[in-house]
């Protein structure tokens, strides 16, 4: 499927999270197929001399025939170093949001207006990232907490076993940290703790005043994205996930039941094919 840009479609924005919704670690690949059915993989970011994240051939060809057609907006929750490490098909897009909202973007510069924002709304209402930090690392169990870690100053993430963290002490520190203004978002192996101010839909309400797009087309695999989801005219979220497990739903997001890399290809066949029909 090929898209030709258009006036109509420069009026529209893409705006996707990257991890496990448009790019894919080898644990996340999902290739359940035999492997001579197997997709062809590109390698779109390399850490420590290594591959680490892929797409499939098809959804990189689609990925760059998006970004000539519309404002394609890559919007993750990885520091601005992590997601300058991934090289997706196209040209560099000229907005790209990070650190969940925290962090703007333009040609590849932060936005320092937009961050000082960020940062004076968050000390508003919401407990110190120091106090959320030190509850979570003192009530965390050794035999499954592996590391902490403060992004941009901003949030604050453990990497876990998952298998062994109890799903009751998921529930116990959501409701902690809700009550100081903060979410709790379990990834992979990664449990985010972010401020509730810090969102992907706040920066991205700020690209769309910026480029005057007049429509939006959205996808995100996890409860940190819901917000992003919520903020489009249409919105696909894949079949593994937070939002997938949860159930997750919106009167405007197709749900697909695609697992792993097959589903990242998927999420940008239905962005072109809805782009062509609307």
């Amino acid at each position: 499927m090929t898209v030709r840009p258009a006036p109509a479609h420069r009026a529209t924005l893409v705006a996707t999270d990257l991890d496990r919704t448009l790019i894919y670690s080898n644990a996340a690949l999902a290739l359940t197929m035999p492997d001579d059915q197997a997709p062809r993989l590109l390698c779109v970011e390399v850490h420590n001399g290594r591959p680490l994240s892929f797409v499939t051939e098809r959804a990189a060809a689609l990925i760059e025939e998006l970004a000539a057609a519309t404002d394609f907006v890559p919007v993750t929750t990885r520091t601005r170093d992590q997601y300058r490490r991934v090289h997706l098909p196209g040209p560099p897009p000229r907005y790209a949001v990070c650190a969940n909202g925290g962090h703007l973007l333009v040609d590849g510069r932060t936005d320092r207006d937009w961050h000082d924002r960020v940062r004076r709304t968050v000390a508003a209402g919401c407990a110190p990232l120091a106090q959320v930090l030190d509850h979570l690392v003192r009530h965390a169990d050794p035999g499954w907490l592996r590391k902490a870690r403060v992004a941009e100053d901003l949030f604050v993430y453990l990497v876990v076993e998952r298998d062994l963290v109890p799903q009751e002490w998921i529930k116990e520190i959501s409701g902690w940290a809700a009550d100081r203004g903060w979410t709790v978002s379990l990834q992979g192996r990664k449990l985010y703790a972010v401020p509730v101010p810090l969102t992907k839909s706040a920066a991205l309400a700020e690209v769309v005043r910026r480029t005057g797009a007049d429509r939006v087309l959205a996808a995100g695999d996890s409860l940190l994205d819901a917000d992003l989801l919520l903020a489009a005219d249409h919105a696909w979220r894949p079949g593994h996930g937070e939002l997938a497990d949860t159930g997750w739903t919106a009167p405007h997001l197709t749900a697909l039941t695609t697992r792993g890399v097959a589903a990242g290809e998927l999420i940008v066949t239905r962005m072109a094919a809805w782009l062509k029909n609307n």
